[in-house]
């Protein structure tokens, strides 16, 4: 049976199974005007234009073409159009602030952080919206994360209990290569509709521990990290792989590094921290692109 989606105040929403849909348009949720999307349609149409489908016949005939629905700047646009546009992320300031507090606050205990970690993700993830990947979740479970968690604190416990102040630094490259196998797995992790997207992360352990390590010495300058983070930034995304388009960072380091100085002035005001973070996210994710393929 098909899945179908429907746009409703600028978002799509679904996937329905036939029969829920039909009850939809029954009820008059969904409307002749009101755009529809089912898997092997070749892009968004009038919920009348579609053979069968508002006089409550058999199922429509569905063209094989084409991929997922497209949504970009609050529209949508077919397989004819530009296969791309800005992430967007949104959620509610209540949700934020509990979930964020149980977080620090379990991880408090130690022992419980990759399951609140992947518990946090999974919910942050499901608030991004992406071009054409509706539903967006995140599918990576806590036990993969507990071995390098569990070796990675009894490492920090070893060199804090040494005194060797060398194996600070050791501990430091521990660390940024522990996030760079993170990385790769929560890319790897991530689904639409329930479906693994099949991404992968093919950035360099070396390149990784290169940025890192410059944006370390960057914040000597005072203000040179900002620059820094955008093209760490740019690097990363270049080096997503598995997509039907490129994922550029349109960012500035000038517009991280004043929205920074923003966000930490606020933050030390303690109340208004769930609206900058909010506010921070959104900036991020409305600078994060899809843009088709450029020819080789």
């Amino acid at each position: 049976m098909a899945s179908w989606f429907y746009a409703s105040e600028g978002k799509q929403q679904g996937p329905y199974p036939e029969g829920q849909f039909r009850d939809l348009i029954a009820q008059g949720i969904v409307h002749p005007d009101t755009l529809v999307w089912s898997e092997g349609m070749a892009g968004w149409q009038k919920a009348a234009e579609i053979p069968g489908l508002m006089s409550g016949g058999g199922a429509p005939p569905i063209v094989p073409a084409g991929g997922p629905p497209m949504m970009g700047g609050g529209g949508y646009a077919g397989s004819g159009s530009a296969a791309g546009g800005s992430l967007s992320i949104d959620f509610g300031i209540i949700d934020f602030t509990w979930r964020t507090l149980a977080l620090l606050i379990g991880s408090c205990f130690i022992i419980p952080i990759p399951w609140l970690f992947v518990w946090y993700t999974k919910w942050i993830v499901s608030c991004v919206t992406v071009p054409g990947r509706p539903n967006l979740s995140f599918t990576g479970t806590a036990m993969t994360v507990v071995p390098w968690f569990l070796g990675f604190f009894v490492l920090a416990v070893v060199v804090g209990y040494s005194g060797v102040q060398v194996l600070n630094f050791v501990l430091f490259i521990v660390e940024i290569v522990l996030y760079w196998m993170l990385i790769k797995w929560m890319v790897a992790n991530i689904a639409s509709n329930g479906q693994g997207l099949g991404l992968s992360f093919t950035g360099s352990i070396w390149g990784y521990i290169g940025w890192n390590l410059l944006f370390a010495v960057s914040m000597i300058t005072i203000i040179g990290w900002a620059w820094i983070a955008a093209a760490q930034l740019r690097w990363m995304y270049r080096n997503i792989e598995g997509t039907r388009r490129e994922i550029v960072f349109k960012g500035s380091g000038l517009g991280i590094l004043w929205r920074g100085i923003v966000a930490a002035i606020l933050s030390s005001l303690i109340i208004p921290i769930p609206w900058v973070y909010r506010w921070i996210m959104n900036w991020f994710a409305s600078q994060t692109e899809l843009v088709p393929r450029r020819s080789m």
